[in-house]
């Protein structure tokens, strides 16, 4: 078994606690939960609505996985966590909906929270797993 790599993102939101961007051991790689934040200016406000912030958060999480060498193909895990789950349910839905393709769509868990840093209507995060054939070599 390889040691864990803590990955941290240069160009990723700062983090909102003491954590890494992502961990990877053998080959999987445990992406953070990400926030809407703006990356590159951590003290503007969040996007208003539960579509801008889904749409942030996965462009954020997109940049984890990109500095890795990797992409939502490699996705095969997320979570999601929701702050008005009933209300905001099927927007965002329809937003995590459009990044993954209808056959290969990663298992997901979804659930309602009381609450998230920063006052988020959304946080997610993933698993993922490095193509064998791929090792990652920063």
């Amino acid at each position: 078994m390889n040691d864990p790599i803590f990955h941290m993102v240069a160009d990723a939101p700062i983090p909102v606690a003491p954590f890494s961007h992502a961990v990877e051991t053998n080959g999987w790689v445990f992406v953070t939960g990400q926030l809407p934040i703006d990356p590159d200016d951590d003290s503007a406000p969040l996007p208003e609505g539960i579509e801008a912030q889904t749409l942030k958060v996965f462009a954020n999480l997109q940049r984890v996985l990109s500095s890795l060498d990797l992409g939502l193909e490699h996705v095969l895990s997320a979570r999601v966590f929701l702050t008005d789950f009933y209300t905001d349910y099927e927007a965002m839905n329809a937003v995590y909906a459009s990044y993954f393709p209808h056959d290969r769509r990663p298992a997901r868990t979804c659930v309602g929270v009381t609450g998230l840093a920063r006052e988020a209507l959304v946080e997610i995060d993933f698993i993922a797993r490095r193509p064998t054939s791929r090792p990652f070599n920063p």
